[in-house]
Formats: C-alpha cells, structure tokens, sequence
C-alpha cells in the first residue's frame, strides 16, 4: 500500500492557524473524521493523547507525526497540514512545528497500511523534501511530492528470473556478508512511526559519518531488518533506542548503549560517536556472569525500576479485581432485588447470585498470586512467573511452618487453626523477594556446567525457586498477619470515631493531585488492597465494612475532577475558551464512569488553579462518602455500580457536594477570560470532544 493511498485531498490543510497542540490535534482530527477515518473523535483523540503521554510526537526539525492505533478508527488513514507561522507542540527540540501528519491505525484487522505508514515516517527524514512540502502550492502538488519521494526511495522492482539452485549457491557464496560496525535497535509503544524515524535516522548518520549501521526495527507489524547472530558478533557495538522491552539476551557482553526512541531521532551522532569511541558500557544480561540489569546499564534509577515492577504486576492484576469485584457487587444486588438484605449467605441466596459470586470470587482470588506474578516476572522474566505465582498463593492462604495449609475453609477459622492471610501486602513482598531470588539463582548456576543449561528453566528455576519462595513466605506470614490485623484494628478504631472521615479526605484527596500518576494510583492501590483482604477468609465483619467505605471514598475521589471541571465549563463560561467548554461537556461521561484522566487537558494547561480546586472537591466528595458510611465491594464502574453501593443516595449526595465545591473552588482561582476569547466562535472542523 502506498501513501496516497491513505491520504487524499480531503484530509490535507494547507497554511493552517493554530494556536495551540491541543488545537493542532483537533484539527487534524476533525480532517481525518472528514476522511471517514474514524467512529469515535472522543475515543481517537483519548488515543491521540495517551500516546503524546508517553513522550511528545513533536519530533523536532518543525515535524510532528501524532498517531494512535485504537478501535475508534474504522479504517487506516492519514491527515496532513502545514502551520506556516508554527505552533508549540512540545517537541523533542524545543522549536515550533509547522509540518503535521496525523496517523490513524485500527487496533485490529489488517496490518497492510502499516508499510505505508513506515514509508512516511522514514521520508520525512529528508528535510529537502519536508521543506518542498511546505513551499506546496496546493494539495495535488503537495500529494505529487509525496508519490514522487516515495518512487524514489522505494521502487518498485521488477519481479526477479528463476534461478537454478546451483546458480543461487553459488551466489550465495560470492556475495560477501555485510560489516557493520555500529547496529541499532528501535522501538516505540505504537511502533508505527518513531520507531522507524529512529532507525532511518541512525542509518543516515553513519552512512555521513562513514560508518556503517544497521538498524532492527521492532514495529507493530513485527520484527523487521533482524540482527544476525554474526553481526552482533563482528560489530564494535549496539544502541538500543527503546521505549518498550526488547529482546537483551543477545547483546551479553557488547557495548551497549541504552536509550530513548526519540534520543535515537535527535542524538544519532552522539549516540554512534558514544559506541565507536569506546564509551559504551558492557551490557550482562541476567543470567549471564556479573548479572546486571538493562535498567542498570541505562542508568535508571532503583525506586524506577521498582515502580516500573510494580505497575506491571498491577496491570496483569487488575483485570481480575474489576472483573471479579463487579460480579460480587452484582451478586449483592441481585440478592437485595430478591429480599435478602444481609446475613451470612447475603450475596448467594438466590441461584442466580450465587453462581455471580461464585464466578466473581474465582476471578478475585486470582488477584494476588498473578500480582506477585508479574512482579517477579517483571524482574527476573519468565521464570520468576512460576516462583512469584506460588509466593503469592502461599501469602494469599496464610500458610506458615506450623499449618502449610494455610487458610482453605471455613471450618480452619472455626477450629482455629489457621494463620491470617499476608493478604495484598504479603503478595506484594512476595512478588519482589520471588523476583530478586530468581535472579540469585540465575547468578549461581550460571557456574553449572553447559550441559546443564537446558533443564534451568524447565526444572531448577521452579523446582529450588518455589521450595525457597515457599520457606521464605511460611516465615513472613505471621508477621505480615500481624500486619493485616493491627491495620483492621486501626481502621476499625477510625471508624469508631471522628476521624474516619480523614481517611476518606485523605484518600479522596489524592485521587486528584496527579489523575493517573503515582500519587493516585497509590491511593487507588491502598484502597483496592483493603478490598482484597476484606475478601479474605477469617476477616471481621467490621474490618470488612471499612475496607468497602474505603474503597467507596476512593472512587468518589476519582469521580469528582472531571465532574467539577464539566460543570465549572457549563456555569462559568467566562472562564473557558470556547473550545474547552465545548470538551468539558464530555467530562461529565468520563466522570460518571469513574474515568480521572478526562480532567488532565485542563489541569496541564493550567495546574496552578485547576489541581488544587479539584483536589478540594475530591476531598470533600471522599470525606462526605465516609460520613454517610457508603461501601462499595466493587474496585471500578463509577455509577453504573451506583445500586450496588450500600446508602446511594449519600454517594449521590457525596459526589454532587464534592462536584460543586470543585467548581465554585476553580471559578474563584480562575479569573475571567477576555470577552473576545471566551466569547469567540469555535473554529470550523475542530473537534468538540476529548
């Protein structure tokens, strides 16, 4: 496929004015909508800018190349535009762009438009051929440029004569294997466009450096231009330009530099200069002798790395807990349209609740042991999966030397036999301790004998990593019982008193500070850990409750900035351009479904005035949803799980109190615009979504 395939008259804006990168964005998607590109701007543009989160699309050199591969593009297409005055779209070299090309990938179906959308990106490198495009006199001299770059360095070639296998042979061996003595692997989240910008980009640099490259390119359509195992071998050294996990093992013992997709765009000279001279530090897989990490070797921080282990471990968990947790809450629901309002079958009364509790309660317990996982697979790669897998059921059952069974029944907590689950915490441990000790068991038999090496992982990663992961968690669990209980006392005594609303103030609170950063999703963490415990056996009645009002008060906190920000757009124009009043409207469904991150546009356009009056407002949302002793048993949903939360109308009441502080808060900070700003007509084709 070709690029004026995907691109056409229609999707082409030439000598546009924009004043913003948001304004930019909705330009060209409103270009694209027009193309018939897309089903949904709002879930595109949400696309869109998740992927500007991962770092600016603003390449540098005047280019920006936003893209997105998501289910709102109902077919692959492409919008272009020049800025003639430029715009600042945060780029990578601090300078204004002033050519666009947006790129919309669907999430699945063919990938046949994906060649065309690499050709793009690797073309536009050339910046006699970016500046031609912006000299275009109208959009069929601006699409003829394109055709005629593109015929130019990608021909197409005629079909090659059958050879005889002896002819071919014989080729094969005059034909000399290639030497290069720098090789690049690039790789970006989408891998549709920086990916491949960063390999051209590094194969042009040395080729003026006179030194030869080969760049791999790790690309949503795979593997492309792979590194032999004799090339690695031959070559003074590797850059690994990277914004996602790729394949390290074959470069133990190379120099290797590691770094950024976007380093590998602006830094190529400087990052082949940093191998040839000698700079690049020796790279050891894990596994091999003097086992360093990648992380270490690009210099990333240890409470990075550790984070980074954790989220992913998070990630791979919380699938289970929403899914799982909403079928529970359901369950509840059903058995309260039916009649039952407690007792100790309340939620598996009926047939029907019963089995979405049953169903619902095999997914929740899942959650611990794939938490500890995938942190340990996060850390020591796939076998730590195994090990970290066992360390979080061990924790999950509480079992320790005195009862290996650990917590299975009912009947161990009336016979009393049984220790306290190490619960959310106790997995969390695990995950690590399973991940680091792997690790160590990498270090020590990589003394083995080579014979050995093809029953490590099959036989003694798992056979010696889960017997240690197992002895090691017997001995933890009844502290980290002792943990669990002194938290559920604590709790229990705030939930006697006054001060539980500071919990719900607190936790509420900071589920607004950063929406979606660490400080939230350490909140949201604390809360659904609480959630998870309080389905563990042998957890009071009480304890339990707190943990649901927790959880409750969390979610409150995560409703609210959207929800203050639609409102304050609709009360108080005066305050909002046009534009953000016109996307505040959407804020309202992203924070009814429990969505922080619609709030984001405006809070970095201006954190000053708008995080602390959402911060506000979410406190107030989570402290009020405490003091009406809302629970929810659900970890997401927002309010389509609004009949599940015990007193719904005091949630109701939380979230709309919580709502209009956040607003009247943010109209007080945020001083009135101009009349011929807020009052200006909206620009013909921008999108009115986020």
């Amino acid at each position: 496929m070709k690029i004026n395939e995907l691109l056409s008259e229609t999707g082409i804006e030439l000598g546009a004015v924009v004043g913003s990168k948001d304004e930019a964005i909705d330009k060209l998607i409103g270009l694209l909508d027009a193309e018939g590109c897309l089903s949904d701007k709002a879930a595109f543009k949400e696309g869109i800018l998740k992927r500007e989160s991962h770092s600016s699309t603003g390449i540098g050199g005047g280019i920006a190349i936003p893209h997105a591969k998501v289910d709102a593009v109902k077919k692959a297409g492409l919008a272009a535009m020049t800025v003639p005055a430029g715009v600042d779209y945060q780029a990578m070299d601090k300078k204004p762009s002033d050519l666009f090309f947006m790129i919309a990938a669907p999430a699945s179906g063919s990938d046949i438009h994906l060649q065309a959308l690499q050709r793009l990106a690797v073309i536009l490198m050339d910046p006699a051929f970016k500046k031609s495009l912006l000299e275009a006199k109208d959009k069929n001299a601006f699409l003829a440029l394109i055709a005629k770059k593109e015929a130019e360095k990608y021909p197409e070639k005629p079909a090659a004569p059958a050879q005889t296998e002896k002819t071919a042979e014989a080729k094969s061996e005059t034909k000399p294997a290639a030497k290069y003595r720098v090789l690049a692997v690039t790789a970006c989240p989408t891998g549709i466009a920086h990916t491949f910008m960063a390999a051209e980009n590094l194969e042009l640099k040395g080729k003026q450096m006179g030194i030869p490259v080969k760049a791999e390119t790790n690309g949503a359509d795979g593997v492309k231009n792979p590194l032999t195992t004799e090339e690695i071998t031959a070559a003074d050294g590797i850059i690994v330009a990277a914004d996602k996990n790729v394949d390290m093992a074959r470069f133990d013992g190379k120099p290797v530099v590691i770094t950024s997709v976007s380093a590998g765009i602006n830094k190529a000279e400087e990052l082949i200069r940093q191998v040839v001279d000698g700079k690049a530090p020796i790279y050891h897989h894990a596994g091999g002798k003097g086992s360093a990490r990648a992380e270490e070797a690009s210099g990333e921080s240890a409470g990075h790395r550790i984070y980074k282990h954790l989220m992913n471990g998070v990630s791979h968990m919380l699938p289970f807990v929403v899914g799982g947790g909403i079928l529970i809450a359901l369950a509840f629901l059903i058995d309260s349209l039916s009649g039952v309002h407690g007792g100790p079958n309340f939620g598996s009364t009926t047939p029907v609740a019963a089995f979405f509790k049953g169903i619902g309660g095999f997914s929740f317990n899942m959650m611990l042991p794939v938490l500890a996982g995938f942190i340990a697979m996060s850390i020591a790669d796939r076998p730590g999966l195994a090990v970290g897998f066992v360390g979080g059921l061990v924790a999950q059952y509480g079992a320790t030397f005195a009862n290996p069974q650990g917590t299975t029944a009912a009947a161990d907590i009336v016979a009393k036999t049984h220790t306290v689950s190490a619960g959310f915490l106790g997995a969390l441990l695990a995950g690590f301790v399973a991940g680091y000790l792997v690790l160590l068991l990498k270090k020590l038999f990589s003394y083995l004998p080579k014979a050995l090496e093809g029953i490590k992982p099959v036989l003694l990663y798992p056979l010696v990593g889960i017997l240690v992961i197992g002895i090691i968690m017997a001995a933890i669990d009844p502290l980290m019982g002792l943990i669990n209980i002194g938290i559920g006392d604590f709790l229990n005594f705030l939930n006697s008193t006054h001060l539980s609303a500071l919990v719900g103030i607190i936790v509420g609170g900071m589920m607004a500070i950063d929406m979606g950063g660490p400080i939230n999703k350490a909140a949201y963490l604390f809360s659904t850990g609480l959630l998870t415990n309080a389905a563990q056996a042998g957890v009071s009645a009480s304890s339990a409750a707190v943990s649901y009002r927790i959880m409750a008060s969390c979610m409150a906190g995560g409703m609210v900035p959207p929800l203050a920000i639609a409102l304050c757009t609709t009360l108080f124009k005066n305050r909002f351009t046009p534009k953000e009043r016109q996307s505040g409207l959407v804020n309202y469904v992203l924070g009814l479904s429990f969505i922080t991150e619609g709030a984001i546009p405006y809070a970095a356009g201006d954190p000053i005035h708008v995080i602390p009056s959402l911060m506000v407002g979410s406190a107030v949302g989570g402290g009020l949803s405490m003091i009406f002793g809302c629970q929810l048993r659900a970890p997401h949903g927002g309010i389509f799980v609004l009949p599940t939360i015990s007193n719904p109308l005091g949630y109701f009441i939380a979230l709309a109190a919580g709502m209009i502080v956040g607003a009247i808060v943010l109209s007080i900070l945020k001083k009135p615009l101009p009349k011929e700003v807020y009052d200006a007509e909206p620009v013909a084709g921008d999108s009115d979504l986020f």
